[in-house]
């Protein structure tokens, strides 16, 4: 999804003039006519929003608030980047409003700051090709760190696509959903893509456990909530094999015993949740994405077939899957493993995704897995999402580390009080031991650090902490300068989507 196309719009470039002509300052790519209505966001801090309607007109209005003014052929309306104000905007420019992007490639660009997504878009428009975008992505253990509402994370992201200009369309992900109440509270504020996180319900023990285990495990299962029996499981999976392009599944009994045994109450749980948001969306268009990516344990090609197969045999509907892979996709850097194994790995999962679907193969803490996009880009052949969350954090900080060093080394010093107690919930190996102490860093090296696993993922995980001391003075600095930011977002991630863009 290329940013250089045009979306056509009623009215035309031939009413687009007159906003220009205004002593107003707006952002040259924000600036749009729809129905001989214009619309721009203006440069400064705070943003605001200008909106230009022609004499009898008006009525166009009524969606925004602000100050009126009477202008030569027509009415001006300047107000706040408000929520009431984005809404109108998203009311009066369909393709601001987010949907959902189906099965075709895509990436979400998490944004803890909500304000990455011009960057963001500079990268898109680099790379070309056709990469659906979810620019609105957080998590419920994110919204809660950084203390934003969701409504907050979407009306971020919206405003950064009206900004830059962006008119392809784009998504809004509500991630890591593990309750019924965060799917309301998401789904009230916009978002169309729902991720079920239901590792909550994962028994990683049925790896190592033996058949009394396993036997006594399955017999425990929810089966009214599977709408199943163990007799019919049995029946439809044990001794039989599944051929998949160059894959043969086979179920013996412990194969199925442990897949049951292990995903089996997070397969009810996922269609709990689905069918609570496909009551709640009512008509509303939205998708899921399913996600058993942050377990202990890798997620066997049996089990990714068994864990598709009954979420399809409750009427589940997705449109992309997350297995927990082999090796370690941990935070903020490359992939750690065996990447031949994981080649193979990914074929399976890969021939499995286009043959019970199609659905996409989401790859989840995707950011900085520069050896793993050529890999995943070639075996999923199109049916791929790439999710990435704390990297658009770190280039904010390699931003802060050119233009306040200061700031950053403080910064930098409190995220390793902090980091023993903010890396429990996230997959990491960096240790305080390996990393350089503040004092001993150059100026002139401190972004540096942000190239270095154990400093890059300390200052990853703690955002939450470093947020609750430094929010104003970090927000203040990147406002002031939104180019330096953004150029630092686009160069990272034009790296991150190159590989997808064929």
């Amino acid at each position: 999804m290329p940013g250089g196309r045009k979306a056509p719009w009623s009215g035309g470039d031939a009413v687009s003039h007159r906003l220009t002509q205004l002593d107003l300052e707006p952002l040259p790519l924000s600036h749009v006519a729809s129905q001989d209505v214009e619309y721009a966001a203006l440069a400064g801090d705070p943003p605001r929003l200008a909106v230009l309607a022609p004499l009898g007109g008006e009525r166009a209005l009524a969606d925004f608030d602000g100050e009126r003014s009477a202008v030569a052929g027509g009415t001006l309306l300047v107000g706040p980047r408000s929520p009431r104000n984005l809404a109108g905007l998203r009311r009066r420019l369909e393709w601001l409003r987010p949907r959902p992007l189906g099965v075709g490639t895509s990436a979400g660009f998490g944004d803890r700051l909500g304000l990455a997504t011009p960057g963001h878009i500079r990268a898109l428009r680099a790379v070309g090709g056709k990469i659906a975008p979810i620019f609105a992505q957080q998590s419920i253990r994110e919204m809660t760190r950084t203390g934003r509402a969701a409504q907050d994370v979407v009306d971020d992201a919206v405003w950064g696509a009206f900004a830059e200009g962006w008119r392809e369309g784009l998504g809004a992900d509500a991630d890591h959903l593990k309750t019924t109440e965060d799917v309301d509270r998401c789904l009230a504020a916009g978002f169309t893509t729902f991720t079920f996180d239901p590792g909550e319900h994962v028994d990683p023990g049925a790896d190592a456990a033996d058949a009394a285990s396993l036997r006594a495990s399955v017999a425990a299962l929810p089966w009214a909530d599977l709408a199943d029996d163990e007799a019919a499981l049995r029946g439809r999976y044990l001794g039989r094999s599944f051929d998949l392009d160059h894959l043969r599944i086979a179920f013996d009994e412990p194969t199925l015993l442990r897949a049951a045994a292990k995903y089996g109450r997070a397969v009810a749980h996922v269609a709990r949740m689905e069918r609570h948001l496909r009551r709640a969306a009512g008509t509303s268009a939205v998708e899921v994405e399913v996600s058993v990516d942050e377990t202990d344990t890798p997620t066997t090609p049996a089990e990714h077939l068994w864990v598709a197969s009954e979420l399809r045999r409750l009427g589940v509907r997705w449109v992309s899957l997350a297995p927990r892979f082999i090796g370690r996709f941990e935070k903020g850097v490359d992939y750690i493993g065996d990447l031949a194994a994981l080649e193979g790995e990914m074929a399976a999962h890969a021939a499995l995704a286009r043959h019970l679907g199609p659905y996409k193969l989401s790859l989840h803490s995707g950011s900085d897995k520069f050896s793993v996009y050529p890999i995943a880009a070639a075996e999923a052949r199109g049916l791929v999402h790439l999710k990435t969350a704390g990297t658009s954090w770190l280039e904010a900080l390699r931003t802060v580390a050119a233009l306040d060093p200061a700031l950053f080394r403080a910064m930098y010093a409190f995220a390793r009080e902090r980091y023993e107690t903010d890396r429990a919930s996230y997959m990491v190996s960096g240790e305080l031991r390996r990393a350089p102490l503040p004092d001993d860093v150059p100026e002139g090296q401190l972004a540096a650090l942000l190239d270095q696993l154990d400093p890059r993922q300390i200052l990853h995980v703690t955002f939450g902490s470093i947020l609750s001391r430094f929010k104003d003075s970090l927000l203040g600095l990147l406002r002031a300068n939104p180019e330096a930011h953004a150029r630092n977002l686009e160069a990272h991630f034009v790296r991150h989507l190159r590989p997808f863009a064929s």
